[in-house]
Formats: structure tokens, sequence, C-alpha cells
């Protein structure tokens, strides 16, 4: 369950490649292009510019480089030519990154361009939650920790997490142990030790937490149809704290 520091250091490796991939997400303005232009440009980016591999494609059968979730869609959307984005939507794309044998897991929630105000605080929310769950990440804190510190956020602010999904281990393979949820009793769950690597990566919905899985098998949406949000990092227990391997140009880990 836990990786030895050259391990780690792969995954870091992986992690800047996919934060890449994400300042490249960054210069595009979105309006008017489909998901699947969007799949397309990070397929080619992460094979021929970082000459890397989209971990998820071919994973469980999944053909894409990306997941992209738009407005009402919690998570697992699928590319599509005839989506098209749109002024004022919220779009998560989460991509998954493997080079040299380890893969990284990362997330974000574009707004694109003028969204309204009450979007635009989900989307800060969601960020700021997942936020709050990395920063309970230390050795000796249980998992119960880490998902007790996420839904305090969001139902301060008058929000959901989403039950049904929840973070994971990560290496050599996508999905590993341990589960990590986005909810939880402090000092309860999975004790934390130093070289755990896992995701955090919380959805946070605008009305009930309650989800359905559409019929393509993979688009998970809310029941209400209300906005949902999510950011994701892949992240190692140190031993002091943590480490965001998948940490963005853009970013500093808060205080």
């Amino acid at each position: 369950m836990t990786k030895r520091p050259e391990e780690i250091a792969l995954m870091a490796e992986s992690g800047q490649l996919l934060a890449d991939v994400f300042g490249y997400l960054d210069q595009m303005s979105l309006i008017g292009m489909s998901t699947m232009q969007v799949n397309d440009l990070v397929d080619n980016f992460v094979v021929n510019e970082r000459m890397a591999r989209p971990a998820s494609k071919g994973q469980y059968g999944y053909a894409y480089a990306l997941n992209a979730s738009r407005n009402h869609v919690v998570c697992h959307g699928v590319p599509s030519t005839t989506e098209m984005l749109q002024n004022g939507d919220i779009v998560n794309f989460d991509i998954t990154l493997e080079k040299n044998g380890y893969i990284a897991d990362s997330s974000k929630t574009y707004l694109v361009g003028e969204v309204s105000p009450l979007a635009q605080r989900l989307v800060q929310v969601a960020y700021e939650a997942m936020w709050k769950g990395i920063k309970a990440v230390r050795p000796g804190a249980r998992l119960g920790d880490v998902g007790h510190a996420i839904e305090r956020h969001a139902r301060r602010n008058g929000y959901s997490v989403v039950k049904e999904y929840c973070g994971h281990g990560i290496g050599r393979e996508m999905h590993e142990d341990p589960q990590v949820l986005h909810w939880g009793k402090p000092r309860t769950g999975l004790l934390l030790r130093e070289g755990m690597v896992f995701t955090i990566e919380p959805m946070i919905n605008q009305g009930r937490d309650s989800v359905q899985t559409e019929e393509d098998g993979w688009t998970v949406v809310t029941r209400d149809g209300q906005l949902s949000a999510q950011f994701e990092h892949t992240v190692a227990v140190t031993q002091n704290g943590v480490q965001v391997l998948t940490l963005r140009s853009e970013e500093k880990v808060p205080n």
C-alpha cells in the first residue's frame, strides 16, 4: 500500500506532466468547442508533447483520454462530438497520465465564458473543499479526518457531498487501495502512514447528493438536475505532512 521514495519521485514526474496538460487547457477559451475536440487535443498533447500515455484509454473498456462532466454531470462524462461547450457552462475535465509505469490523476472544473455567480460560488467551494481534505493529510491522521474536513466545509456553505464515488489509492494501477471517502467522522478509518499515495476528489452538489447513471453506463448526473463541481489532486503522505504530486503552476498549498 505504501510507496518507496523512488516510486513517489516517479509519480511526481507523472504528476507534473499532468499539471502541464491543465496548463495547456487553461489557454483555451473552450466556448464553441465540442468535448470530443478537447479530448483529442489533450490526447495529442499527452502523447506527442509530453511523451506519456493517457491512462484512461482502454481502462475498463473506456476509449478516451479524459472525462468531460458538464453542468449537472457529476463525473465520468463521455466526450461527444455533439456536446458543445457554451458560454455560462461549468465543465470538469478529469485526466489520468502514465509515465515510466506510474499514474497520476487530477481534475479541474472550468468556468466557460461568463458564468453565473451561483455557479462560480459552487466551483470555488468545491475547490476549497478539496484543499480542506488535503490539509488534513499527515502521518497519524485517519481517512475519516480527511472526509470530515471536506464534508464540513461543503455543508457549511449549503452544499452536499456525493457519497457513491470516492478517491482511491494510485500507483502502477489507476485504482488501488485505499478508498478515500469525502465524508466521515474524525479519528475513524484507516491510519495514514508515510508513503501512502491516493487521490482526493470531492464531488460537490448544488442541491441534493442523489445521483444516477445514464444509459451509456458511464455518465453520472445529479438526480435533481442541479449543478455539480469537482476538483482532484494526487497526494503522498510525507514524514511531516503531505505532498501534492499534481500541483499546478498557478497553485499554492493553502496555509
